[in-house]
């Protein structure tokens, strides 16, 4: 239910994966543009500051614990976000991903295990928060899913790491399709290699990774994603569903 105070309407926002990096920079976006902010990781310390840090920002912010693998933590969750958001969940940021730990190794040398748990999280994770929170989503709801432009090249020895964020994009469209016959928009983010705690421990030349080959000649920060997060969480946006929108500084043109 979207609240109206005397500062205007209040809309809940769940974001997923936000016990830090590009997850708490969500947090903290919808945070100072307004929004009431639950965020929820399977980092129970981390989630706990980044509600602390929306609270500082003067938000009303909520934390909770989620294994997005798993249906009765997924349906949990998303019942006591919507006691939090007064019955709905206006808008669900699907951040939460395996990135960091991923080993990178040829295809024929990852191992099985390694693939079920990146696709777990990674591809099975949105679709089953979006099916958790879909009978809290209302009319004008938004879902915006986190893919990432690595997609687009291929890289190389990150075979289920880039099939698990492809498949992303082609779960969101289905999605679009499905929830916007009751007027929900679902769209994916692809951000370009962005400079998160993760990203910093996978390479030693990691703020300066790419940064040759963009339009825009500066290594992405997290706070360069959250735009887009909020334009396609907003009403500018209504009418924008099953797209995919590259964050990337012009690595790519898509």
């Amino acid at each position: 239910m979207t609240v109206q105070t005397d500062r205007g309407p209040v809309r809940t926002v769940l974001v997923t994966g936000a016990g830090g990096g590009l997850g708490r920079a969500f947090a903290l976006g919808f945070a100072a543009r307004g929004y009431r902010v639950a965020v929820a990781d399977i980092d129970t310390d981390g989630a706990d500051e980044t509600a602390r840090l929306v609270k500082d920002a003067g938000a009303e912010g909520w934390a909770g614990r989620v294994d997005v693998t798993d249906p009765a933590s997924t349906e949990d969750l998303a019942a006591q976000v919507a006691d939090f958001g007064g019955g709905s969940i206006d808008v669900l940021v699907n951040n939460a991903a395996v990135y960091g730990t991923v080993t990178r190794s040829p295809l024929e040398e990852i191992d099985p295990d390694e693939w079920d748990l990146v696709m777990g999280v990674n591809l099975k994770g949105p679709w089953l928060m979006t099916r958790a929170a879909s009978p809290h989503l209302p009319e004008g709801g938004r879902v915006v899913n986190l893919s990432s432009a690595t997609v687009y090249s291929g890289s190389e020895n990150w075979a289920h790491y880039v099939a698990s964020k492809g498949g992303v994009i082609a779960l969101t469209r289905v999605m679009a399709k499905e929830l916007g016959r009751r007027g929900i928009t679902v769209n994916t983010i692809a951000p370009g290699f962005t400079l998160t705690e993760a990203s910093k421990g996978l390479l030693e030349d990691a703020a300066s990774y790419g940064v040759d080959r963009g339009a825009l000649r500066r290594a992405s920060q997290p706070e360069d994603i959250v735009g887009a997060a909020l334009y396609l969480a907003g009403p500018d946006s209504g009418f924008v569903t099953g797209q995919t929108l590259v964050v990337d500084g012009g690595r790519q043109f898509i």
